[in-house]
């Protein structure tokens, strides 16, 4: 099951958006076609993210620890098939 939340361009005025906390995140295609499933502290992330090029679309959600972060991504991926 994806994320919840609308898909949003990665730009560098989303990234700046992003908040510094915990969270996981789904980068995707122009077509909304989801390429990878991530966790860790969203800003950190959508930068590198952004820097090299990893996806055109995200879609994140936060989390209360990182922890928690990297235990929603893994549920997510196997979701999609991608463990």
């Amino acid at each position: 099951m994806p994320l919840q939340k609308g898909w949003r361009d990665l730009d560098r005025t989303t990234v700046a958006s992003a908040p510094d906390r915990p969270g996981v995140y789904e980068l995707g295609d122009a077509d909304g076609t989801v390429l990878a499933v991530e966790s860790g502290v969203l800003r950190d992330e959508l930068k590198s993210a952004l820097a090299y090029g990893d996806g055109e679309r995200v879609r994140w959600e936060e989390t209360h620890t990182l922890e928690q972060a990297a235990e929603l991504a893994v549920d997510h991926r196997e979701r999609l098939g991608d463990h």
